[in-house]
This record gives structure tokens, C-alpha cells and sequence, in this order.
């Protein structure tokens, strides 16, 4: 009898060992990158936040970085709040320094979409040969179609803002090389090709910072908004998650949603083990907590059986 008690004992220990031990492991997913705090939809790893912000959004020896067709951008600060998230780029002009630079564009299928405060200028564009300064409705030959102004020209108070910038004014350029980029015909994911508009650099803002009349205190860089879904809602069982101090991912065939505890274990829900993984590093380090786990259920189990 005690024979079958034991083989019983024996088999139990291992289901419960190949079960468990496929839950945890060392966490993937943290609630940062460097200074920057990780919230879903975004994440730090493979397998961390929405899987259609991974391939745009990663984390990298501590940095934070949006990557499109254009070239990689560090992230500089998230908005969870109003869904906005800020990035640089260093091939950006802006007053302190100005350089040459291929522009900037999303991808077509990037779940992102430029914020409506930012604001793109083109410095020195050919005014000759650049498409920009076409007249409205003018019909251009090479395409067979009409072109549309790019530039706004409400906004020409900004290009003579920046243009006295000491390290623009000394190109001595004219003001009229200068455009507020306004491309209404390409849609919210635009693509800002300098090469094709015959522009040199451009520069980006997304906040006067309170002194319009001083483009050295300006907010340079590009502002992004996102959204949850195509309802924009903030995914209940995310949330939940997330209260219970886990980190919200997905995982399987499906991209199924994964909540990441703290110890690494996985759960469908939320971390209903946390506190007890709250305790577990003052008596273990912290990546044995999921042996501890196993353990102590496996124990429990012989108990119950004699």
C-alpha cells in the first residue's frame, strides 16, 4: 500500500514540477527602460506590452527607441495619460546646431500618428526647383497630376523665429527658403522625403514652451499619439495586472494575454501570488522563488497523502 502511496507521490511531484516549471522563469518584462517608466502597450522585451508596438518600441541596454523605415529614434519621455509619446532625432536641426538630414516618416502599418502639436519646418529648400513652392492647383507634368502647397503660410512668424537662430543665421539663407510643412494630401503617416522636396534639414517642435518669440527654449522633437485598440480601451485584465504590481504581456500561438509577476511566473490574470512572492526574497534570492514555489507545493501534496 505504501508502495502505490509513494509511486502516487512520486508522479504527482513531477506533474507538478513540469507544470510549474514551465511557468516560471527569470522575468522578462520589466516597468522601465533607463529613466523611462513601461506601461502597456509598450514593453521592454519579447513577449512584453502589445505585440503590435514590439517591433517599433524596444528596449536596449537601458534605451528606449521608436524604429521606422527612416532610422532609429530615442524615446524621450511617455504621456500615458493623454496616449502621446515623445521622440528626438539627432539628424533634426534645431537652434543650437543645424545639420543635413534625409527627413523622417512612419511606417504605413505603425500603429502611431503625429500629434497635432507638432510642427515640421524645411530649411533652405530650393525655391526654384523644390515642389513646395508651387502655386495652388499648379500641374505638374512629370506625375500628370495637381500638386498641392505643402507650405502654411501662417506659419512663416516661425521660420523667421528660427532663421535668427545663431547657428542658422549664419548660412545667411533667405528667408523664403524656409516652410512651415503642411502635407494635407499624404495622409496622417506621412513621409517627409527632404531629398525629393530639395530641402537641406529640417527642424521639429511640439511646444513653444510658453516664449513663442524664443526658438531656443522651444520643444524640439516629434510627439506621437497611439491607441489601445480601434475602440482606444484600456484592456481590463491589463489593468488589473498591472495593480497587482505584473507587468502586462502576451505569449502562446495567439498572442495571448500573459501577465509577467514578479519571481516570473505567468499568469492569465493577474499576480494572485504576489504576496507571497513579496516575502520570498527576504528568505530566498529572487530567481529561486519559483523553485521555493514548486517545493512547497509538492511538500503540501505529500502531506495530504500520508
Amino acid at each position: 500500500m505504501k508502495v502505490k502511496q509513494c509511486s502516487c507521490v512520486i508522479l504527482l511531484y513531477f506533474l507538478t514540477l513540469t507544470t510549474l516549471s514551465s511557468l516560471v522563469a527569470s522575468q522578462t518584462c520589466k516597468n522601465s527602460c533607463g529613466q523611462i517608466p513601461i506601461k502597456y502597450p509598450f514593453g521592454t522585451g519579447l513577449g512584453c506590452g502589445d505585440p503590435r508596438f514590439q517591433q517599433y518600441v524596444t528596449c536596449n541596454q537601458e534605451k528606449l527607441t521608436l524604429t521606422t523605415h527612416t532610422g532609429c529614434y530615442p524615446v524621450t519621455n511617455i504621456e500615458y495619460s493623454s496616449q502621446v509619446i515623445h521622440i528626438s532625432d539627432p539628424s533634426m536641426s534645431t537652434c543650437a546646431c543645424t545639420q543635413t538630414s534625409k527627413g523622417f516618416g512612419l511606417d504605413w502599418d505603425a500603429p502611431f500618428s503625429f500629434h497635432d502639436d507638432t510642427v515640421f519646418t524645411l530649411l533652405d529648400c530650393s525655391t526654384t526647383s523644390s515642389p513646395i513652392y508651387r502655386t495652388n492647383g499648379a500641374y505638374d507634368v512629370d506625375s500628370n497630376t495637381t500638386v498641392i502647397p505643402q507650405c502654411d503660410r501662417t506659419g512663416a512668424p516661425i521660420c523667421s523665429f528660427l532663421y535668427s537662430c545663431r547657428a542658422i543665421s549664419m548660412l545667411n539663407l533667405p528667408i523664403s527658403t524656409c516652410c512651415v510643412y503642411t502635407p494635407v494630401d499624404l495622409g496622417p503617416a506621412f513621409e517627409m522625403d527632404l531629398q525629393k522636396l530639395q530641402c537641406t534639414s529640417y527642424s521639429g517642435f511640439y511646444s513653444f514652451n510658453g516664449q513663442e518669440s524664443n526658438p531656443e527654449n522651444w520643444k524640439y522633437g516629434i510627439a506621437l499619439k497611439y491607441k489601445f485598440n480601434v475602440y482606444n480601451d484600456y484592456p481590463s485584465s491589463c489593468a488589473n495586472c498591472e495593480r497587482s504590481n505584473g507587468v502586462c504581456g502576451y505569449g502562446g500561438a495567439y498572442d495571448t494575454f500573459v501577465c509577467n509577476c514578479p519571481g516570473g511566473l505567468n499568469t492569465t490574470s493577474d499576480c494572485f501570488f504576489r504576496s507571497l512572492y513579496n516575502h520570498c526574497p527576504r528568505l530566498l534570492p529572487r530567481h529561486t522563488a519559483g523553485n521555493f514555489l514548486i517545493f512547497s507545493l509538492a511538500y503540501f501534496m505529500v502531506r495530504v497523502l500520508f
